[in-house]
């Protein structure tokens, strides 16, 4: 970094929800400048305005290292033309017993790291770039879809909780327990002494008004009607009362979460529909990124908001490491061990997962592939991951020719 054409100031800021510590190094390492700066509006303005005034009005002579790759500050800084370079905590952790080895640890000493690692082994940061306003937008979705998900996953293991300790009978309906017609029906039958009075026509027209037919009325009835289980007084009472409260909540969120399917599907069918603009690349990168077997509207903008940076330069490498499908090998003497990467973007990779879920299934190449994986041995979350970094590789090559997934090309190159 030192080496830099027209590199004067190195900074280094530790990141903080109040307060930013600001540390400046000169190229020769020598600290210039501390100060440290508020979160907000004026704050952020504050600093840009003191980084200009060092730079002498060139910010492009400034560059930043934080641990923080996002935000408010990251966004601010990009802006303003400032070079930003990103680091791993954990790497940052070891550019620490440089200065200490005692563990010692506070912010103006972070700061005063953060900057001089980046004079002296730049190698090891990530600049950072700001990203279209339509991939912002799209990753935000993205990661509501996941929240919404996992909070729906919750409230349903909640509800199962509360029907195991009366009415375990309605869970062999099912394995949905959100379900929009599953949740009509406990709240028509809550419990077992209701199921001795509801009638099969209810129960039918439950059914026909979800359009459920792989269920039958009577064979629901039978079900329900089956012997209750014998519980202490006030069991059923108390568990109703909890249900009639999470009820209501898993049905909010299994709307909210409709609403962000249905904005994650029409964000990502505009932004590959469109003609290709050069000066809009995103919109090309989606196309491609969609046409990848396995991959739809979720997974895709889930690989399209976490993983723009390398989709644009196609950096395969880069992508196995960040979906964790790399694997990572220890060594030391005569034992060697190659074990699964836990040091990922968890929501990249489990978006890679789903997207060779699918691709075994549905994609006749992939789904060979997978059965001579596991038929070699190796389990599954090792096959589907095998999977992935195959669908990695062919949408860098993809995204390298400019051209969208046809499977015909690899059956004739197979031939």
């Amino acid at each position: 970094m030192s080496e830099e054409s027209g590199l004067q100031w190195i900074v280094g800021i530790d990141w903080g929800s109040e307060t930013h510590q600001v540390c400046v190094l000169d190229r020769a390492g020598t600290v210039h400048a501390e100060r440290q700066v508020r979160h907000g509006g004026r704050g952020l303005a504050e600093l840009c305005a003191w980084l200009r005034s060092l730079a002498e009005g060139a910010l492009e002579r400034v560059a930043v290292a934080i641990e923080v790759p996002h935000g408010p500050l990251v966004e601010t800084l990009l802006e303003q033309g400032v070079a930003v370079y990103a680091i791993n905590p954990k790497q940052l952790d070891r550019f620490r017993d440089r200065f200490t080895v005692a563990g010692a640890k506070d912010d103006r000493r972070d700061a005063r790291v953060l900057a001089d690692a980046l004079r002296t082994d730049a190698r090891s940061f990530r600049r950072l770039v700001m990203d279209p306003a339509r991939v912002i937008e799209l990753r935000d979705w993205s990661r509501l879809a996941e929240e919404l998900t996992r909070e729906r996953t919750r409230l349903c293991h909640r509800i199962r909780a509360q029907l195991v300790r009366y009415y375990p009978e309605l869970l062999s309906l099912t394995n949905d327990l959100g379900a929009a017609w599953f949740l009509d029906l406990l709240a028509l039958v809550p419990t077992p002494a209701a199921a001795a009075t509801v009638r099969r026509t209810q129960i039918a027209a439950l059914l026909k008004r979800h359009r459920l037919r792989k269920l039958d009325a009577a064979l629901v009835l039978d079900t329900l009607r089956a012997p209750a289980l014998r519980v202490a007084p006030g069991t059923v009472a108390g568990a109703t009362a909890r249900l009639a409260m999470l009820v209501p909540r898993l049905r909010l969120v299994s709307q909210q979460l409709a609403t962000v399917h249905a904005r994650l599907e029409a964000l990502g069918a505009a932004l590959a529909g469109e003609d290709a603009d050069p000066q809009r690349p995103e919109q090309r990168i989606a196309a491609i990124v969609r046409s990848l077997p396995g991959v739809g509207p979720i997974v895709g903008g889930a690989l399209l908001g976490e993983a723009w940076q390398p989709l644009q330069v196609a950096d395969y490498h880069a992508l196995r490491l960040l979906s964790g499908v790399a694997p990572v090998t220890t060594q030391s003497g005569k034992w060697r061990a190659v074990h699964r990467r836990w040091a990922c973007n968890p929501r990249l990779s489990n978006a890679l997962y789903h997207a060779a879920r699918n691709a075994a299934v549905h994609d006749p190449h992939f789904g060979v592939l997978y059965k001579a994986l596991r038929a070699r041995g190796h389990s599954r979350g090792r096959a589907l991951r095998t999977i992935g970094d195959r669908l990695l590789a062919v949408l860098s090559a993809m995204l390298r020719s400019g051209s969208t997934y046809d499977p015909a090309r690899r059956t004739a190159r197979a031939a």
